[in-house]
């Protein structure tokens, strides 16, 4: 450096920034957190930040909160094993599973990420919530039931747990204390490392709980607002033009048939299967049904239009196709709605299509053939025993009760639309998840009395049995390997609908196997022939094993 060149200055240190500098000079280590403190920050990221992606949520009824969305894509990219192992295994409670397990994995990630996060390494704790919001954005943003906008409950969500883990990152690294000069000439170091507050962690972290729970319940207070139950109450069903007589006696009243099926199934007990984590938020002052696709006219109605058309009734049993031999997934009910048939022939049906294709609000599709509408009571139902269609069943209006074909071709729920289109131009929902695209419901019976162990003397066993659009025949059980004997059939509804059916049994001691099948009223019995419900329904017969006592 030539002479007269004053050196630069070097720019001043706050204090603080000077303490750290000598900390580190020192080669003093800071005191460690224990492990329960990530454990917690980590929890807390996670909690607070779900929270306030419910919140953003609540303010428009189309941006759902992150665990939904991310549910949402679960459901439409599961492997079909692993559809069908929720199904057999957890029923109609594998949604509530599937909501558990997300929350697990999260739970347990998140309290990972704070470990590290706490002890030092908070590019972990970035990185994380860059990762989920990322996922949570594309989850609910990119896909069915989705809108853009739907990225930013997920995004507010990942930039208040980045706050949250970093805020647990400066309680557990509080800065170096600088020691006064005047007492380090006794030979103290000039910066010390100061002790972890732990009460003042608790209380900043009994906060963020606190927090988190108020955040949480505002929003899903918020997305209350959008229940379609409060639109439901408000509606009074019409009278149908063509009524039904009141059901006739129920067997399963009788003293000796406890435990068979109800002829007609409550709504409370009534399967539910379908897509939808949340039940989908409808006003029915915006609600319409549009008809169109491959018409002549395209036509919209409201629900007051589709109201005031004459409403037939009718009893109908619809069922699962993922419903195992002896499975609960089928039931029974009485369905108020307008005819299918009639809506299309006003819209008129163009010479090429060959599939009728529903839509629910949520994205669902199913798709079935015209020539269904052979004359068969193929509704779009507002009513289901006595009551107004229930939410977690479709409300407003669900596609379309068409007897004889599985639910998954034709049975959507939360109806908006209706297309008239072509197999080879359109697949429903399940078709390119390996499912078949025509499915007709195949003869089936089911054994629900007796249980697995009962005294010997005279016992009762019954079930039900359906073949919809065929009717029943004649139900017969098996003893062991005796012969066939022909059971008693209960009251018929109509041919769409199942058959209560019941023998009186003489039960010996011993261990005994029971088995059912049912023939159609075309004179066709079930297969003995076992097959899986993938691709088109089950087969096989029913069979139960019974200890008899003494």
């Amino acid at each position: 450096m030539s002479q007269g060149t004053a050196a630069p200055e070097a720019e001043p240190m706050d204090s603080a920034a000077a303490a750290r500098q000598l900390f580190v000079e020192s080669g003093m280590k800071p005191h460690r957190p224990p492990r329960w403190w990530g454990v917690v920050i980590g929890l807390l990221a996670a909690a607070l930040g779900l929270a306030f992606g419910e919140l953003v949520a609540g303010f428009s009824s189309e941006l759902r909160s992150p665990v939904a969305s991310v549910g949402d894509r679960v459901i439409d990219w599961v492997p079909k094993w692993m559809k069908e192992f929720a199904i057999e295994n957890f029923g109609t409670s594998d949604k509530v599973v599937l909501i558990w397990t997300i929350l697990v994995v999260i739970a347990v990630s998140a309290a990972l990420v704070g470990i590290a996060t706490v002890r030092g390494r908070r590019d972990i704790g970035l990185a994380f919530s860059a990762l989920f919001g990322l996922l949570g954005a594309w989850a609910g943003g990119f896909g069915r039931n989705t809108t853009i906008a739907g990225v930013l409950p997920a995004l507010v969500a990942a930039t208040v747990a980045a706050c949250v883990l970093m805020l647990g990152y400066r309680l557990a690294h509080p800065r170096p204390v600088a020691v006064p000069a005047s007492r380090q000439n006794s030979g103290q170091a000039p910066v010390t490392a100061p002790e972890l507050d732990r009460r003042r962690f608790l209380m900043v972290s009994g906060g963020l709980a606190v927090a988190a729970i108020a955040v949480a319940a505002l929003g899903r207070d918020l997305q209350d607002r959008f229940n379609s139950s409060l639109e439901r109450a408000g509606v009074r069903l019409p009278i149908p033009s063509d009524p039904l007589p009141a059901p006739p006696p129920d067997p399963a009243a009788v003293i000796g048939n406890e435990g068979m099926s109800e002829l007609i199934t409550p709504i409370k007990d009534f399967y539910r299967i379908d897509t939808a984590l949340y039940f989908p938020s409808i006003s029915l002052a915006s609600w319409k049904l549009k008809i169109g696709g491959l018409v002549e006219r395209e036509l919209t109605f409201t629900y007051d239009d589709l109201l005031a058309r004459d409403l037939i009734e009718r009893d109908i049993t619809i069922s699962c196709v993922s419903n195992e031999v002896g499975g609960d997934l089928v039931g029974n009910a009485r369905w108020v709605g307008c005819r299918l048939d009639d809506l299309l022939d006003e819209a008129g049906i163009r010479r090429e299509a060959d599939q009728i294709m529903g839509m629910s609000d949520d994205g669902f599709t199913a798709g079935f053939p015209v020539s269904t509408l052979d004359g068969r009571d193929a509704i779009i139902a507002f009513g289901m025993n006595g009551e107004v269609l229930p939410v977690k069943n479709g409300f407003p209006a669900r596609i379309i009760i068409v007897p004889g074909i599985y639910g998954y071709v034709s049975a959507v729920k939360w109806l908006t639309e209706i297309n008239l289109t072509t197999f080879a131009a359109d697949q429903g929902y399940w078709i390119p998840r390996g499912w078949a695209a025509l499915a007709p419901v195949k003869t089936q019976s089911r054994i629900d009395r007796p249980g697995s162990r009962v005294a010997s003397g005279t016992t009762v066993i019954g079930g039900v049995a359906w073949a919809p659009t065929r009717g029943i025949g004649r139900v017969e059980v098996q003893i062991d390997d005796g012969e066939w004997v022909e059971t008693m059939l209960g009251p018929v509804l109509s041919e769409n609908s199942w058959v209560q059916w019941w023998t009186k049994w003489e039960a010996t001691e011993g261990k005994h196997q029971i088995r059912v099948r049912a023939t159609d009223g075309d004179g066709e019995t079930q297969t003995e022939e076992r097959a899986r419900v993938d691709p088109d329904g089950a087969t096989g017969w029913h069979t139960i094993r019974v200890d008899v006592s003494a």
